[in-house]
């Protein structure tokens, strides 16, 4: 099977990247699609922190990836991970017909390689809802481990 390969986001990407967003297995996740929105409108901007992805698979734009070292982003749900050298993703199969075909790991597996080229990377860190099992399930996939203690999925550096 070919794998998932990643292009940079492109400004003729936001359209299907906000038709992606309310698809209905999309939009129980992705529960405000104007803020996704606004970040991929400025990220040359103020989100220039994040690196957003188209993911192709057999040459079809099937799904959107990001990643951004954790420290930039403000925000607080790593627990007593350390954050320098902490890296997250977000991930999505927006196209129906691409559901279900262990596509997701895949798209992930292609994130993480992209991250652990950042020289400074030393951990991956996901807080998917625990209710969103696939999710959940792609990071155990992947080979994440889940931290019982932060309650998030963890890969480490090899």
């Amino acid at each position: 099977m070919e794998q998932i390969q990643l292009r940079v986001f492109k400004d003729t990407d936001i359209l299907p990247f906000e038709q992606w967003l309310h698809q209905d297995y999309v939009a129980q996740w992705y529960e405000q699609p104007s803020a996704w929105m606004d970040e991929v409108r400025q990220r040359d901007g103020a989100f220039r922190f994040i690196h957003h992805f188209i993911a192709v698979y057999e040459g079809v734009d099937i799904g959107f990836g990001q990643y951004y070292a954790y420290e930039k982003s403000g925000e607080d749900w790593h627990g007593a991970i350390e954050t320098a050298g902490t890296y997250s993703m977000d991930y999505l199969i927006g196209e129906r017909a691409y559901l279900k075909k262990s596509l997701g790991t895949s798209l992930v597996k292609a994130l993480l390689t992209a991250i652990f080229q950042e020289p400074d990377a030393q951990r991956v860190i996901v807080q998917p809802e625990a209710e969103n099992r696939a999710s959940c399930n792609t990071l155990r996939s992947a080979g994440f481990q889940y931290d019982e203690e932060n309650r998030l999925y963890l890969f480490l550096r090899v």
